[in-house]
């Protein structure tokens, strides 16, 4: 098992939420924090407490991003009109490993990074590796003819866990998919709910 892939389910079970919404998650038999001192009651949680665990846990939904990276995504959604929250998210989804996420051509957001690393994927018929990259509306995200054989290629389009949402349109017969539309906080699947405003609320005082 890989280290990303053990980090996975650290994730869940320090959040104490399953926030993949995958069947095998650890949560789903236990739903204390790992560790010897895991199963020790819980005290009330400060303001804080519940703005650091909604950063956190943004952060670990979209493959544990760094705090660097994702300070810098942060600081750009402050920059933008609008709503920050909802500019925040939009942000997240526009990333390459997110849209090959959403499009079910692999199983995690881990295995998206891994997957874009590796050169699989064409964005507008150009090879990209850069799991950041930023999509833009209508552009094509396609999985390379050479690629589009492998095992857990296949396997993840199967997945009955989730659906390809409505602001991606994906063609698993050619492996393709096209970014249609930036979405808000209210069109993303998350199995839990984020809380992008106490994410805002975290830096505002930090």
């Amino acid at each position: 098992m890989t280290k990303r892939t053990s980090a996975k389910y650290k994730i869940d079970r320090r959040m104490g939420e399953n926030i993949w919404g995958r069947p095998k998650s650890p949560v789903n038999r236990r739903e204390y924090g790992p560790g010897q001192h895991g199963q020790r009651r819980k005290g009330k949680v400060s303001d804080f407490g519940l703005q650091l665990r909604a950063k956190q846990k943004l952060k670990g939904y979209y493959g544990d991003l760094t705090e660097k990276q994702f300070r810098r995504i942060f600081g750009e959604a402050e920059r933008r009109r609008g709503d920050t929250g909802e500019q925040l998210i939009g942000l997240l989804e526009q990333r390459l490993d997110a849209v090959v996420y959403r499009a079910k051509f692999v199983a995690t957001i881990f295995a998206a990074r891994q997957f874009v690393n590796h050169g699989h994927v064409l964005v507008n018929g150009t090879r990209v590796n850069i799991p950041s990259y930023r999509v833009k509306e209508g552009d094509v995200i396609q999985v390379r003819e050479k690629s589009r054989q492998m095992a857990a290629l296949l396997e993840a389009t199967q997945l009955p866990e989730r659906d390809v949402p409505d602001y991606i349109e994906a063609d698993h017969s050619k492996m393709t998919a096209t970014f249609v539309r930036t979405p808000g906080l209210g069109d993303v699947p998350y199995p839990v709910m984020m809380e992008p405003n106490l994410v805002i609320e975290y830096y505002a005082q930090n």
